[in-house]
């Protein structure tokens, strides 16, 4: 029997407001940071489980409380209890009831049990010795249905409907796997594209995405209509008429605002408009897409869980999902989301843009391409070229692509000395608190 023995966290800022890495027309600062959680045991083999829950800054430490809340879950357990049932560990996490009472199912205390739950698919892929996507798309279907709570989902997809889908894509899974090892997994770059860059620096990174092989860069948008103006006028420009551009305004706008500011972008031939306007608002989301057909609309990073992912669905306020690692109850949620995206045939072009999400996520759309779309048409995942450094396994891109992971684990396990380097109130941390103002 292997026992868990602490639950220890972390708060990790790195100054990224110094450069303006990652600047958008609401974010306008922001400091990456991870509120890190590591699952030690006293495993012979040393196996550890490592998760985290990306920030920008102020706020990381209300998150590191929210995971210290989930120890009693954990700290004296049997690990294999809790990872050889991964449905049911979810649901305990999930349905406990006070503090569920603080969401429910949403904000600070479902982020927290996002990433346990990751941690502890961290921990189960290096105990099997496989990268998380192999692990997940070797799983039966009824396995892999096992871990969804169906709860508040079945008018839009019942578990037999699930069922449907991962048996159809049972053929051609050795297939798939193989494809990835070889090609792996289409990206999008938008690294040129943060609002606080200077012109001269979004050209020069657009032909260097260019010369990378990647075939859709993004560009923040909202703040000034002239501004977007220039930028996606010099972006088209620079990349030439094959290369797609996306469009990203980080929420900043209403209705009405939304439509009028996104025909003035439209002669540049956009890709997509990504959160155009609130998170929450369904209804304004479906008329957005509507009124600036045919473009489509691209959202999900800040969905709170499942359920909203099914109502944006359902109201077709969406035409492209995108799923965050980090956002949602972990890996369970967001597999029942791949589910839902398949459902209703709307692919799936996950968020990655902070610190430690692209080591995350690519696992889940690889994970989507072997078992349960079977198809990368249409999908790409997001790439920013920031602090990949700091992770044991860090994503490696080729001509364009995320090539597939081989290494045990979900790719979510930061080096050591980056933890104890850039850990909050650390010396290398004060260019984070002079940036934040704390």
């Amino acid at each position: 029997m292997t026992t868990v023995l602490a639950l220890e966290t972390s708060d990790i800022r790195f100054p990224t407001s110094t450069s303006l890495d990652g600047s958008d027309a609401m974010n306008l600062d922001p400091d990456y940071s991870t509120a890190y959680v590591r699952i030690v045991t006293d495993a012979a083999d040393g196996h550890e489980g490592h998760g985290f829950v990306f920030t920008i800054g102020r706020g990381n430490d209300v998150q590191v409380a929210a995971i210290q809340a989930l120890s009693a879950h954990l700290v004296g357990r049997n690990v294999e209890d809790l990872l050889d049932n991964m449905g049911a560990t979810w649901r305990e996490f999930v349905w406990d009831s006070q503090l569920r009472w603080l969401g429910p199912e949403k904000g600070v205390m479902h982020m927290a049990i996002g990433a346990v739950v990751n941690a502890l698919w961290d921990l189960k892929a290096k105990r099997a010795g496989l990268p998380l996507w192999q692990l997940l798309g070797r799983m039966t279907p009824e396995q892999i249905v096992e871990l969804i709570d169906f709860r508040y989902l079945t008018d839009a997809l019942t578990p037999d409907e699930a069922l449907a889908i991962l048996r159809a894509a049972v053929p051609g899974r050795a297939e798939r796997e193989a494809q990835l090892l070889s090609d792996g997994y289409p990206a999008y770059t938008t690294t040129p594209g943060w609002l606080g860059y200077s012109d001269e620096k979004l050209v020069r990174l657009a032909k260097e995405a260019v010369a990378d092989g990647f075939s859709m860069i993004k560009l923040k948008v909202g703040a000034d209509l002239h501004d977007d103006i220039r930028r996606m006028r010099l972006a088209r420009e620079t990349v030439g008429p094959d290369i797609r551009i996306g469009t990203d305004a980080n929420q900043r706008w209403g209705v009405d605002e939304a439509i009028e500011w996104m025909s003035h972008l439209a002669e540049f031939d956009v890709a997509w408009i990504e959160e155009p306007t609130s998170p929450d608002d369904i209804l304004a989301h479906a008329a957005i897409a509507r009124g600036v057909a045919p473009i489509p609309v691209a959202t999900g990073e800040h969905m709170a869980n499942r359920i909203m992912f099914k109502q944006f669905l359902q109201a077709d306020a969406l035409q492209i999902v995108q799923i965050d690692a980090t956002r949602v109850g972990g890996v369970n949620e967001n597999i029942a989301i791949l589910l839902l995206a398949a459902k209703f045939g709307v692919p799936v072009c996950p968020h990655a843009g902070g610190v430690g999400l692209c080591e995350a996520v690519q696992h889940l759309s690889m994970f989507d391409f072997v078992a349960v779309s079977a198809t990368s048409e249409g999908r790409v995942i997001e790439f920013v070229d920031h602090l990949h450094e700091h992770f044991v396994t860090p994503v490696v891109m080729r001509g364009g692509a995320y090539q597939a992971p081989t290494a045990p684990g979900a790719g979510t396990e930061m080096h050591a000395a980056s933890r104890a380097q850039y850990a909050f109130g650390s010396a290398d941390s004060a260019a984070s608190m002079l940036a934040s103002h704390v």
